[in-house]
């Protein structure tokens, strides 16, 4: 069966835009949101600060009867002079808290005064992390430089390899794909406190090649089929293109998710959220490959150059049915 891409487009299209308005208020409200200050609620990485992470030790005879009082949790910060710290619960025993710098002596301050309240914690599964603001503010730079450069390179390898009409509209999928990752994340960071860290600059990096690369793909098997049928109607030439690499792009895709979801799964919290990211980004990359960079390549070059426009079989027989004037 022959998938009719272009003759939907306008579909795909109006999907598409839903995803990134969606995407471009919740970035806003972020924005907004005096907690936040941020598009994305951004890690300990990018800020600096002190991040721990605290964990009850359930071992010992009544510690964990009770559930942990984020009101408690607050009043000890507050009390400690950390009132301005982010903090969550994790789990069922444990506290996320992350706020300014801390010495060895505030740090221990803080713990012992949450000790009191809410119950011991295990040693063992405590974690303290700590940056400097400089270190994040370099991190951070790095990264938006790391994406500059890699969209500005693969506009000047479209452009030479194809055409400049067809790295434009690359670009264009690729911006689909990062603003959707990254309004999911924003929205995640709204309501579930989800931070982003330097291995989500990784992930949009990857998203990016995967993105690129599904649509090169496409767009090879198009400049082919012009080249050999020069007056085909360029949505023919579309819809051929891609239904010639759509098993290709389906199974690769598949592939490829069903490794992350596995390291989503059993990779651990740290490698969580990057797969997340990355099963997001590599769906919306196979998408907008398919129904999106394609699709407007052709609604293009329909305007800009002289190929005949497709016309709809049911247009056809309408026209042959209907009586001589």
């Amino acid at each position: 069966m022959k998938l009719h891409i272009n003759k939907w487009r306008s579909l795909w299209w109006s999907i598409s835009s839903v995803f990134v308005l969606i995407s471009l208020i919740s970035m806003a409200i972020s924005w907004q949101n005096p907690q936040i200050r941020a598009p994305l609620r951004p890690g300990l990485d990018f800020i600096g600060g002190t991040r721990l992470q605290l964990e009850r030790d359930c071992i010992q005879p009544g510690n964990c009867d009770q559930p942990i009082d984020i009101t408690t949790v607050r009043e000890v910060a507050q009390a400690q002079g950390l009132g301005d710290s982010s903090i969550q619960i994790v789990g069922d025993n444990g506290i996320s808290i992350r706020t300014k710098d801390l010495d060895v002596d505030q740090r221990t301050n803080l713990q012992t005064a949450l000790s009191e309240k809410i119950g011991n914690f295990d040693p063992q599964q405590n974690q303290i992390d700590t940056v400097g603001p400089t270190l994040g503010a370099e991190l951070f730079r790095s990264g938006m430089i790391a994406l500059i450069v890699s969209f500005v390179g693969i506009i000047l390898y479209l452009s030479f390899r194809f055409q400049l009409d067809y790295a434009l509209f690359a670009i264009v999928g690729l911006f689909h794909d990062v603003l959707t990752t990254l309004g999911v994340f924003s929205i995640f960071g709204l309501v579930l406190g989800i931070e982003v860290d330097s291995l989500f600059i990784v992930a949009v990096l990857t998203i990016i090649g995967f993105s690129v690369n599904d649509t090169v793909v496409i767009y090879d098997r198009i400049r082919e089929t012009i080249k050999v049928n020069p007056q085909q109607p360029i949505a023919e030439v579309v819809d051929d293109a891609v239904n010639q690499t759509l098993g290709r792009s389906i199974n690769t895709t598949l592939t490829t998710l069903l490794t992350l979801i596995a390291i989503f799964v059993f990779g651990g919290e740290t490698l969580r959220h990057f797969a997340l990211a990355l099963i997001i980004g590599f769906a919306m990359g196979a998408y907008s490959s398919i129904f999106i960079a394609s699709t407007l390549l052709a609604w293009w070059r329909e305007r800009t150059e002289k190929y005949p426009i497709l016309v709809s079989t049911e247009a056809i027989d309408t026209s042959t049915n209907s009586p001589e004037s």
